[in-house]
């Protein structure tokens, strides 16, 4: 088992507020709505995050302290459209802070795709930061319950190639792709 002990520990809305570095961070990305909170829950083993059916809650930079040496965090959800423009230059510009001033603290971004839409914009976007400040990055397919795996593999083989990545297939329902994911952060983390 991965987290022995998981606390919530600060939303952050400026730099200031992140918490001093530790042995590492991973951080978890995605568009509003794709189940980020809900992966945070499962590999925490208990409510922590806040789930909501209304995409766009998360507005701040959430971390949660793991095993008190390490931190999981929550980055805002990205590609909502009911949020003005102003909000979302700010969180583009605190998330860019957060990789600038953590580049040498994160030792995995983990970017949640929903497997039944291909490539955004946004997530195009994810991964060229990601590549530019030499993060290790895997993406994990949410939602993969809504497909047979016909068109699993498929999915899989399209993200695989999209962007050049570890790819793991995950469902919050039926709990797919959970010990894979454990498993991968397991590597980077101990």
């Amino acid at each position: 088992m991965l987290v022995k002990s998981a606390r919530f520990l600060v939303a952050a809305h400026t730099v200031e507020q992140f918490p001093e570095p530790l042995k590492g961070d991973v951080c978890f990305a995605g568009r509003s709505n794709v189940g980020k909170s809900t992966l945070l829950n499962i590999l925490c083993n208990q409510k922590l995050a806040k789930v909501s059916k209304t995409p766009g809650k998360t507005r701040t930079i959430n971390f949660y302290l793991i095993n008190e040496r390490y931190y999981f965090v929550d980055l805002p959800g990205y590609g909502y459209a009911a949020i003005s423009k102003a909000e979302r230059q700010r969180w583009k510009k605190l998330i860019e802070s957060y990789f600038s001033l953590r580049k040498n603290e994160i030792k995995l971004s983990v970017l949640l795709v929903d497997s039944r839409l291909t490539a955004q914009e946004s997530d195009k976007i994810f991964v060229e930061y990601c590549e530019h400040y030499g993060l290790n990055l895997l993406i994990v397919l949410s939602k993969t319950d809504k497909l047979s795996e016909t068109q699993l593999k498929k999915v899989v083989q399209y993200f695989s190639d999209e962007f050049g990545s570890e790819v793991i297939p995950y469902s919050a329902l039926n709990r797919r792709g959970v010990k894979e994911i454990v498993e991968r952060l397991v590597k980077v983390l101990e």
